[in-house]
């Protein structure tokens, strides 16, 4: 979400760092931030297009997709709420992942992680226990604020090794 640039003191042969299956794991543990993106886009998008869904958080879609087999799923699914449940997540992590390098510079490195955790399990239950659209709408808000945060500290902090100087938008190094 948030863009960067490394550029190396020295020449990245004189680094003398090797491949270990430590710097393997912090890789994939890292990557998993684009993994939790990708994931959700397949899940809500395939939970948007569910009857059940539908009929309970988004009652007009449903009705207009099943009375008229005429018109197109793209005209069926023509909802600026719809498009706010989906959308909604993601604006929350582009949001967070601007202010996120600040705070993880203030309060270091892991309270952030955790916080990011906190508020993504918070963001779940709220989802999960959604009585109507907007608590479910503010649970993938609060979801994103978790995950933009976390794809803050782990791409830009974490994978970024002391010989290298991080040049981003928004964390000096």
């Amino acid at each position: 979400m948030a863009v960067g640039l490394s550029v190396a003191k020295e020449s990245v042969a004189d680094y003398g760092g090797r491949v270990t299956s430590f710097v393997v794991l912090s890789c994939m543990m890292a990557a998993m931030g684009g993994v939790l993106f990708g994931y959700d886009i397949g899940i809500s998008g395939g939970v948007t297009a569910t009857d059940s869904f539908l009929r309970r958080f988004f009652p007009d879609v449903y009705r207009r997709m099943k009375g008229d087999t005429k018109i197109s799923n793209y005209c069926k699914f023509d909802s600026q709420l719809l498009t706010f449940f989906t959308s909604s997540l993601y604006i929350a992590g582009l949001v967070t992942s601007f202010s996120a390098s600040f705070v993880t510079k203030i309060y270091g490195r892991k309270l952030c992680v955790l916080l990011a955790g906190a508020i993504f399990l918070a963001g779940s239950a709220l989802g999960g226990a959604a009585q109507n659209i907007y608590m479910l709408i503010l649970g993938r808000v609060l979801l994103g604020f978790g995950v933009g945060f976390a794809n803050q500290v782990d791409y830009h902090v974490e994978g970024c090794p002391k010989q290298v100087a991080t040049l981003s938008f928004y964390f000096p190094p």
